[in-house]
C-alpha cells in the first residue's frame, strides 16, 4: 500500500485566501495610465482640485503598472508623478526656481515608491499582504516627506484634497494626515483585487465597513458640542489694499532686503512709517469693536533694524492702551546679511512682550534668511493658551503638535496658493485639537474652530480693508495624535519594511493539502 500525496491550490471561490489573482495584460492598459495621469494632475491639491480624483487615480495606475512589464509600467508612473508635481506648480504659481523644481520631482519620485513595492510584492504575496502593503507605503512615503522634505506637508499628502469632508478628516485627529492616504491607497488595492476576480467581494465589505466606521465616528465627533462654548473675539489684520500699493511704489514691486539696503534709507523710513500706521491705526479700531487678541499677517509690520526699539514700543503701547493681547509681524531689514528677518512679537494688555518668534521654516529657494529655532512659543492667558508659528511652518505636522487652545498663524500667500495653503493649514486645527486665527496677506484669511470648521473666510482680492473678525473657542480639546504623535505612520513604515522583507514563503498563506490514498 502507498500514499499518493496531491497538493491544490487553495482558493476559497470569493478570493480572500491563498495568492492574490495576478491580473493577466490588459489591452485597455495604456487607457488606464492616461486616464490615472489626468486624474492624478486634479488630486495634488492645487486651485483645480476634484475630491474624488484622489481616489480614482491609484487605482487606476496600480491596474496599469499590476498589468505589464515592472520596468516600463513604473518609469511609466514616475512620468506621471513627475507630471502631477510640476503642473501643480504650474497651477498654484510656485516660482519655479532650480531648487523647487528638483524638489518636486524628488517628492514625486517618492511618490512612486508604494507603486515600486506594490509591483515586486504583491504577485508573491498573500491576499492580506497584496491588499495592505500598498497604503501602508503611501502613508509611509507621505510621513517620510514631512521628515526630509524641505517642503513638509506642502506637496504629496492627499489629505488636504478632501478639505470639504470634515466626516473623513476627523480620522487626522488619530492618525495624523497620513490616515486619509492610507484609506485612499486602500481602495485602491480594493478595488484592483474586486477588479481582478469580480467574485471576491468579502475584502469589498471588510473595506467599506471599515470606512463607514471612519465616517460615523467623524460624524459624531463634528456633532458633538464644544467642551466650553465661551468664545473670545479675535481680529486679523493685514495693511490696506492702498498702503501696501505705496510702499511698493516707493522701494519696488519686487523688492528685496539687499535691495532696501541699499536704497535711500530716509525714504524706505518714510514709506515703512505710514504702512505701520495704517497697521496701528486699523488694531485701534479692532479693539474698539471688541476684538481682545489681535494679529496681523506676516510681514505686515516693515522696520529697519535701528528703528526696531521705538517700533516695538509703539506696539507695547498699543496693546496696553487698547487693553488687548497684540502680536505685531515684523519683516525687519538689517543692513549687513543676512538682511533681513521674519519674526512676530505678541504683547500683553500691561504692556508687556509675552514672546518673540522667528519663521522656523523659511522657503526653500524664495526665503532667504535664517530660520528660527523652532521652539514654538506657548502663553497662558485669560483666554486660553495661545501659540503662534509663521505661514509655511504650518506645513510641518511634528511642529505644530502644540498643546494649545488657540494657534495664531500670520500669513503671506499670493492669489493662486491662498485658498490651498488655507485649506492645508486647518488640518492642523483637527489634528491637534486648537482654534486656529490665520491672517493672510494676499491671500485667503480666516478662523477654523478644533474639527476644522471655518469660523470667518477673507479673500485679500475682495477690497481695499483687511480685517478680519472672528469669535473663537477659548478652549481646544486633546486628541490622540497630538498624544501619541505619528505612532500610525511609523506603524505604515515598518509595516511596509517587514512585507518587503519578508521571504515570498512568509508571505503567502499556507495552502492545505489533500491525500488520496490508493491500495
Amino acid at each position: 500500500m502507498h500514499t499518493e500525496q496531491v497538493v491544490r491550490g487553495s482558493g476559497t471561490g470569493d478570493g480572500t485566501a491563498g495568492v492574490p489573482p495576478v491580473p493577466r495584460a490588459d489591452r485597455w492598459r495604456w487607457a488606464w495610465l492616461g486616464a490615472g495621469t489626468l486624474l492624478w494632475l486634479l488630486a495634488v491639491h492645487g486651485r483645480y482640485d476634484v475630491a474624488v480624483a484622489a481616489w480614482l487615480s491609484p487605482v487606476l495606475l496600480l491596474r496599469f503598472v499590476r498589468t505589464g512589464p515592472a520596468l516600463a509600467g513604473l518609469l511609466a508612473v514616475w512620468a506621471a508623478s513627475a507630471s502631477a508635481g510640476l503642473f501643480w506648480m504650474v497651477e498654484t504659481a510656485v516660482p519655479m526656481t532650480p531648487i523647487t523644481v528638483l524638489g518636486i520631482i524628488a517628492l514625486g519620485t517618492l511618490t512612486v515608491v508604494p507603486y515600486v513595492a506594490d509591483r515586486l510584492v504583491t504577485p508573491r504575496a498573500g491576499t492580506v499582504a497584496g491588499l495592505l502593503l500598498f497604503p501602508a507605503a503611501l502613508a509611509a512615503c507621505e510621513f517620510l516627506m514631512t521628515l526630509l522634505s524641505p517642503f513638509g506637508t506642502a506637496f504629496g499628502v492627499p489629505a488636504a484634497t478632501q478639505h470639504d469632508n470634515l466626516a473623513l478628516l476627523q480620522v487626522v485627529a488619530v492618525t495624523g494626515p497620513y490616515g486619509v492616504g492610507f484609506l485612499i491607497g486602500w481602495f485602491a488595492t480594493v478595488a484592483n483585487h474586486v477588479w481582478a476576480n469580480p467574485r471576491a467581494l468579502r475584502v469589498l465589505w471588510s473595506y467599506a465597513a471599515v470606512t463607514l466606521v471612519v465616517l460615523l465616528a467623524g460624524g459624531t465627533r463634528l456633532a458633538l458640542p464644544a467642551p466650553d462654548a465661551t468664545t473670545v473675539r479675535v481680529a486679523g489684520i493685514s495693511p490696506d489694499t492702498s498702503a501696501t500699493r505705496e510702499l511698493r511704489g516707493v522701494i519696488g514691486e519686487n523688492y528685496t532686503p539687499e535691495g532696501v539696503a541699499g536704497q535711500d534709507q530716509v525714504a524706505v523710513r518714510a514709506a515703512f512709517d505710514r504702512v505701520n500706521a495704517n497697521l496701528l491705526a486699523r488694531t485701534r479700531e479692532a479693539a474698539q469693536a471688541g476684538a481682545r487678541i489681535v494679529a496681523w499677517s506676516e510681514q505686515a509690520a516693515n522696520v529697519l533694524a535701528g528703528d526696531e526699539p521705538a517700533f516695538l514700543a509703539r506696539v507695547a503701547a498699543a496693546a496696553r492702551e487698547n487693553r488687548i493681547y497684540l502680536q505685531a509681524a515684523v519683516s525687519l531689514f538689517l543692513p549687513r546679511p543676512p538682511y533681513a528677518a521674519n519674526r512676530v512679537h505678541l504683547f500683553g494688555p500691561e504692556g508687556e512682550r509675552v514672546w518673540a518668534y522667528d519663521k522656523a521654516h523659511p522657503i526653500p529657494g524664495l526665503e532667504a534668511y535664517p530660520a528660527g529655532d523652532g521652539v514654538v512659543p506657548v502663553a497662558r492667558t485669560p483666554y486660553g493658551r495661545l501659540a503662534t508659528v509663521i505661514c509655511f511652518d504650518a506645513d510641518f505636522p511634528e511642529l505644530m503638535r502644540v498643546d494649545a487652545d488657540i494657534m495664531i498663524v500670520p500669513a503671506r500667500d499670493w492669489a493662486e496658493i491662498g485658498p490651498v495653503h488655507s485649506q492645508k493649514a486647518g488640518l492642523r486645527s483637527i489634528e491637534n485639537g486648537y482654534a486656529m486665527v490665520r491672517q493672510a496677506e494676499f491671500g485667503v484669511s480666516g478662523a477654523f474652530d478644533a474639527r476644522g470648521r471655518a469660523l470667518a473666510v477673507h479673500d485679500y482680492a475682495g477690497g481695499d480693508r483687511h480685517v478680519v473678525f472672528s469669535d473663537v473657542p477659548t478652549r481646544g480639546a486633546a486628541t490622540v495624535y497630538r498624544v501619541i504623535g505619528d505612532v500610525f505612520a511609523w506603524a505604515c513604515l515598518v509595516g511596509t519594511a517587514v512585507m518587503i522583507a519578508l521571504p515570498p514563503w512568509r508571505l503567502r498563506p499556507r495552502r492545505p493539502t489533500t491525500a488520496t490514498q490508493t491500495t
